[in-house]
This record gives C-alpha cells, structure tokens and sequence, in this order.
C-alpha cells in the first residue's frame, strides 16, 4: 500500500520516495519472519549436531560460561545462556510489545469485529493446549509445564506459509499473525503471573518510577531513544532483581512508545514535494559530489521523514531484522542441544503430552473457537477463507518452539531431564504440526484452485 501525488512533474520522483517510506509493515514482517523461520530451523539443527558430537563438552561449557559485572554492594553474574535467555530475549519481548500495541491501535485488532476472530481462535489456542496438557498429566512434579504448549512460534508458522505461495490468501496470513501476537500476549500474561518467582514489591515500585517517566514523555508525543535505552536497562535491572522475569519489562516499556507522528501527511507531501523540486532544479549533474545546496535539501529531506516516521513503526522496522536474524537463532543454538543417547533420561509421559498438547489442542481450540465465534455472530470470518484453511492454520499454530522453550526453560528451571523432555516434546510437536498443517494447506489450496 502506498500513496500517489499528482502535484507536479516531480510525482515519480515522490511517488519512488513515498512507497520507500509508507510500505505496509506487514509486507517486511511476513518477509522478515519468513527468513527467520529458515534461520530458526537451521541453528536448531546446528545445536542438536553440535550437542551430540565429539565436541558436546565446548558446547555446554560455552553456555555456561559466567560473564557479569560487580562491586562491594551490587552484583551482576550470569552464565551466558541466561544473558540470552534474560538479556537478549527482553529485547525479542520489546518487539513483541511494539508489535502488539501497533495491532492494537491501527492494526487487525483495532475495531471490535476485526479483532474478535483472531481474537476467540487465540483463546481457543491458548486454553485448549492447557486443559488438554492438564487432563493427560499424571504426575504433580510436571504440572508446571501446563503454559508450554499454549505459544505459537510465529517466525516458525510464517515460514512455512511462505513456501505455499500464493495457494493461501493474504488475508490468511494476517489471520495467523494477528492471532499469534494475542497469543503471544496471553504468554507474557502467563509469564509475568505465574512464572516468576518471589516479589519484591519494593524494587518493582523502584521501576515504576522510569516506567512512569517514560510513560508521561509518550503520552505528550515525546521520544528520545537515549532516555528509552538508559530508563528501559534501569527497568530492566529492577525486575531481574525483584523476582519478576526480566522479559516482561521490554514489553512494558515498548507500550510506552508513541505511536503518532510528528507531522501529518498533508505537511509530509507538501515539504517533499519542495525538496524534491529543489533537488530536480539543482543544476549539479555532471559531478559525482553533491553542492551545498543539494546536501541542504537531504538534510530537510532526513529531518523531514524522520519526523514523518511513527517512533513506534520506526524502532519495531529496525528491530525486527536484529530478532529475527540474530537474537532467535542465537537463542535456539544455546537452548535447543539436547543430547541423545543411551544413557539419556527423558521423562516420557511429559514428552509425549507437550507434543499431543501441541498438536490437538491448537487443532481443536483454535478451530472450535473461531466457529463459535461465527456462530454466534461476534466474529466474521473473511470472504476468502474457509474453515478447512482455518483448520490448517490451527494445526500449523501447534508450532511452539520460540515461547515453548522459553516457558519450559521457567517452568523446570531447576530440573534439566524435565527440560531436556519438554524440548523434545516440543520438537516432535512442532515438527508434526508443521508438516500436517503444511499438508493441510496445500490441499485447501489445490482444491479451491480446482473450483
């Protein structure tokens, strides 16, 4: 989606710079998480190799390696898997926080009905896998692993809705993504109340001192990228401290990003369409450096989109490539080498119902609820999508990895076997919901071609 002007001779010159700047975030987000889905499977793959080879001893001693820093009063030292796990994962949380209150606002989840479809297949994808989990669990010692199959790994599911082309409509995949990032806000909910440890209220009501700070500077429209960065690490510190996870401050602290421009769209096109006609008038061809005059127009030009740029649309664009190409891949290397043998002990019972919940519980919770929905006339399902297609997404959404290995990481933090079978659970789940709802898609779209 982009913009025409028909002010003057200058219009493709502005309709060339507009399309630059006004791209749907969509288009780059299915793009984006697309690649990162490859990436994912691929340090996935990387991690199993590498933990199962002769060289498994510098693959554990790496993670484990202890970095930090400390004083007489304050001490701050982890393993390098927890500076991932709570460090660069904070930053994944933040996007995930840009992203939700972007649908939030002027996104599929901003009207009433808009919303409510995606918005009853979420709870139907988070509460399903629960109860299921629940209902097959036998032992109280796993109990606590009832939030990992709840998550949808978004990159994972984009992925492989890219390689079916164009046998899914658009509409689809907005319906996948905008229900995934409710989901994605129903686990930072799960994680925030039920999977952090003991609270100091003393330290949080310390954050909620930057937190308002920031809150009041993007109310009046006010971003500074310095004071976000130096109040969000304070922030940051306060709640690793307090016994809240550490992630959910980038979520909190991305709401407080304004959203609005600075500048309107009439006063956009007005002043570029200036600049642009005193670029074409500078006569300056012919030599391969610019005149004053010329860099004075770029310089109006930069300050002019730069204003024109939401500071929310702007960050998740520049964040985006940094999450979906380093910090998921990083993080799937460091968590997902689990180590194969004889000796192994896996905990087979957890295992298999991660992976059963997974599959049926996305299956059956996101298609029944977005019927229910329907039915009752709340939602509207979209004129190009049957529930034949839907049932295929809700397959696809069994797809845990990203948030099911973080969950489980919190729910059996001090029980490896727990952890090691809750990641093969979520492996052989995602692996199986992949290729069905893969399946399940192609065939959909292969019979509504052969209409």
């Amino acid at each position: 989606m982009y913009f025409y002007i028909y002010d003057n001779s200058v219009n493709s010159h502005l309709n060339f710079m507009i399309k630059r700047i006004i791209l749907t975030p969509f288009q780059k987000f299915v793009k984006i998480e697309s690649l990162s889905g490859i990436l994912l499977f691929s340090a996935t793959l990387i991690a199993m190799i590498w933990a199962n080879s002769g060289f498994s001893d510098s693959y554990n001693s790496l993670w484990q390696y202890k970095i930090g820093i400390g004083s007489e009063t304050f001490q701050l030292t982890k393993p390098l898997i927890l500076w991932i796990n709570d460090g660069l994962m904070a930053l994944f949380f933040f996007l995930i926080g840009l992203e939700i209150k972007r649908e939030l606002l002027i996104g599929e989840l901003n009207g009433f009905r808009k919303a409510m479809f995606p918005l009853f297949a979420a709870i139907g994808g988070m509460i399903f896998p629960l109860l299921l989990f629940l209902f097959l669990n036998d032992s109280p010692q796993t109990a606590q692993g009832w939030g990992i199959p709840m998550a949808t790994d978004i990159a994972f599911s984009l992925a492989i809705l890219k390689l079916l082309g164009d046998r899914v409509p658009l509409s689809l995949k907005i319906f996948l993504t905008a229900f995934a990032i409710v989901d994605d806000l129903g686990a930072v909910m799960v994680i925030a109340i039920f999977y952090s440890g003991g609270v100091d209220w003393l330290l949080i009501s310390y954050a909620l001192i930057p937190l308002l700070i920031l809150s009041f500077l993007g109310y009046k429209g006010i971003y500074s990228k310095y004071w976000t960065v130096i109040l969000g690490i304070i922030i940051w510190v306060l709640f690793l401290k307090s016994g809240i996870h550490p992630t959910i401050a980038g979520v909190l602290v991305a709401f407080t990003v304004p959203i609005r421009q600075k500048v309107d769209m009439h006063y956009f096109k007005e002043n570029l369409s200036k600049i642009m006609t005193g670029i074409a008038q500078s006569n300056n061809e012919n030599v391969p450096v610019l005149s004053n005059e010329q860099i004075g127009h770029m310089d109006d030009l930069e300050d002019l989109t730069d204003k024109f740029t939401s500071p929310l649309q702007k960050l998740e664009h520049r964040l985006h490539g940094w999450v979906a190409y380093f910090i998921m891949p990083i993080f799937a290397l460091a968590n997902a080498g689990v180590v194969f043998g004889s000796n192994m002990e896996l905990n087979s019972s957890l295992m298999l119902n991660i992976a059963l919940a997974l599959f049926f519980g996305k299956l059956v919770g996101v298609t029944l609820l977005s019927w229910l929905g329907v039915k009752l006339k709340i939602a509207v399902l979209p004129e190009d999508i049957n529930f034949l297609q839907i049932s295929g997404i809700a397959i696809l959404a069994g797809v845990g990895f990203t948030m099911s290995i973080f969950i489980a990481n919190l729910a059996f933090a001090s029980n490896l076997i727990f952890i090691d079978s809750a990641k093969v659970g979520i492996l052989i789940g995602s692996v199986v919901s992949g290729l069905v709802g893969y399946l399940v898609l192609r065939w959909s779209g292969e019979k509504e071609k052969g209409q």
